[in-house]
Protein backbone atom coordinates (compact mmCIF):
# COMPACT_ATOMS: atom_id res chain seq x y z
CA UNK A 1 0.00 0.00 0.00
CA UNK A 2 1.29 3.38 -0.70
CA UNK A 3 1.73 6.20 1.41
CA UNK A 4 -1.35 8.48 -0.78
CA UNK A 5 -3.58 5.31 -0.17
CA UNK A 6 -2.85 4.69 3.30
CA UNK A 7 -3.67 8.17 4.59
CA UNK A 8 -6.86 7.76 2.73
CA UNK A 9 -7.54 4.89 4.87
CA UNK A 10 -6.06 6.44 8.04
CA UNK A 11 -8.71 9.12 6.72
CA UNK A 12 -11.56 7.04 6.19
CA UNK A 13 -11.07 5.59 9.64
CA UNK A 14 -10.40 8.89 11.40
CA UNK A 15 -13.82 9.94 9.79
CA UNK A 16 -16.02 7.15 10.84
CA UNK A 17 -14.55 7.02 14.78
CA UNK A 18 -15.50 11.04 14.24
CA UNK A 19 -18.71 10.14 13.25
CA UNK A 20 -19.50 7.65 16.09
CA UNK A 21 -18.07 10.39 18.64
CA UNK A 22 -20.91 12.92 17.35
CA UNK A 23 -23.94 10.29 17.66
CA UNK A 24 -22.81 9.85 20.94
CA UNK A 25 -22.48 13.46 21.70
CA UNK A 26 -26.20 14.41 19.63
CA UNK A 27 -27.87 11.95 22.19
CA UNK A 28 -26.74 13.73 25.05
CA UNK A 29 -27.40 17.31 24.08
CA UNK A 30 -30.39 19.25 25.00
CA UNK A 31 -33.20 18.92 22.20
CA UNK A 32 -32.56 22.72 20.90
CA UNK A 33 -28.51 22.18 20.15
CA UNK A 34 -29.38 18.55 18.93
CA UNK A 35 -31.60 20.06 16.33
CA UNK A 36 -29.02 22.48 15.36
CA UNK A 37 -26.28 20.00 15.01
CA UNK A 38 -28.68 17.46 13.08
CA UNK A 39 -29.77 20.29 10.54
CA UNK A 40 -26.39 21.02 9.88
CA UNK A 41 -25.45 17.09 9.46
CA UNK A 42 -28.55 16.78 7.09
CA UNK A 43 -27.49 19.70 4.51
CA UNK A 44 -27.45 18.82 1.48
CA UNK A 45 -24.44 20.92 0.27
CA UNK A 46 -22.43 21.52 3.29
CA UNK A 47 -23.12 18.69 5.73
CA UNK A 48 -22.35 15.04 6.55
CA UNK A 49 -25.14 14.01 4.64
CA UNK A 50 -24.10 15.78 1.37
CA UNK A 51 -20.61 14.86 2.11
CA UNK A 52 -21.52 11.24 1.94
CA UNK A 53 -23.52 11.57 -1.01
CA UNK A 54 -20.42 13.26 -3.00
CA UNK A 55 -18.35 10.49 -1.78
CA UNK A 56 -20.93 7.93 -2.93
CA UNK A 57 -21.38 9.43 -6.23
CA UNK A 58 -17.58 9.41 -6.43
CA UNK A 59 -16.90 6.11 -5.78
CA UNK A 60 -19.67 5.32 -8.38
CA UNK A 61 -17.46 6.98 -11.19
CA UNK A 62 -14.79 5.36 -9.88
CA UNK A 63 -16.49 1.80 -10.29
CA UNK A 64 -18.09 2.43 -13.59
CA UNK A 65 -14.88 2.95 -14.96
CA UNK A 66 -12.93 -0.22 -13.11
CA UNK A 67 -16.63 -2.54 -14.29
CA UNK A 68 -15.77 -1.12 -18.15
CA UNK A 69 -12.17 -2.17 -18.39
CA UNK A 70 -13.43 -5.73 -16.65
CA UNK A 71 -12.02 -4.66 -12.85
CA UNK A 72 -14.98 -4.89 -10.86
CA UNK A 73 -18.17 -6.91 -11.65
CA UNK A 74 -21.05 -4.38 -12.99
CA UNK A 75 -22.93 -5.12 -10.55
CA UNK A 76 -20.83 -3.26 -8.31
CA UNK A 77 -21.32 -0.32 -9.90
CA UNK A 78 -25.14 -0.77 -10.57
CA UNK A 79 -25.45 -1.05 -6.82
CA UNK A 80 -23.13 2.38 -5.85
CA UNK A 81 -25.24 4.06 -8.37
CA UNK A 82 -28.29 2.95 -7.17
CA UNK A 83 -26.53 3.86 -3.12
CA UNK A 84 -25.86 7.29 -4.98
CA UNK A 85 -29.56 7.93 -6.26
CA UNK A 86 -30.57 6.99 -3.05
CA UNK A 87 -28.39 8.81 -1.10
CA UNK A 88 -29.39 11.95 -3.15
CA UNK A 89 -33.09 11.42 -2.97
CA UNK A 90 -32.80 11.08 1.01
CA UNK A 91 -31.12 14.43 1.41
CA UNK A 92 -33.67 16.17 -1.12
CA UNK A 93 -36.69 14.66 1.14
CA UNK A 94 -34.84 16.01 4.31
CA UNK A 95 -33.75 19.10 3.12
CA UNK A 96 -37.26 20.64 3.11
CA UNK A 97 -37.80 20.05 6.96
CA UNK A 98 -33.77 21.76 7.27
CA UNK A 99 -35.54 25.00 8.43
CA UNK A 100 -37.76 24.21 10.67
CA UNK A 101 -34.63 21.93 12.72
CA UNK A 102 -32.74 25.48 12.47
CA UNK A 103 -36.11 27.32 14.20
CA UNK A 104 -36.08 24.47 16.82
CA UNK A 105 -32.45 24.97 17.23
CA UNK A 106 -32.52 28.81 17.58
CA UNK A 107 -35.71 28.69 19.84
CA UNK A 108 -35.49 30.10 23.82
CA UNK A 109 -35.25 26.87 25.41
CA UNK A 110 -37.66 28.42 28.44
CA UNK A 111 -41.05 28.21 26.45
CA UNK A 112 -43.84 29.18 28.59
CA UNK A 113 -46.71 26.62 27.24
CA UNK A 114 -44.38 23.06 26.45
CA UNK A 115 -45.90 22.40 22.19
CA UNK A 116 -48.36 20.23 22.52
CA UNK A 117 -47.37 16.31 21.27
CA UNK A 118 -48.11 15.47 17.93
CA UNK A 119 -49.27 11.98 16.43
CA UNK A 120 -46.03 10.22 14.33
CA UNK A 121 -47.81 9.82 10.80
CA UNK A 122 -46.01 8.56 8.01
CA UNK A 123 -46.19 10.31 4.79
CA UNK A 124 -43.66 9.68 1.64
CA UNK A 125 -44.06 12.27 -1.00
CA UNK A 126 -41.40 12.97 -3.93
Amino acid sequence: MDHRTLNSVRLADEITRQLGQLADHLSQLPPPQAAQVIARVLDPDTGVLGGISHLVATGSVFAKDQAERGALPAEVWLALGRASNELHDISFDLDEHKETLQRVGTQPSTVAKPPAPAPLVVRRHR
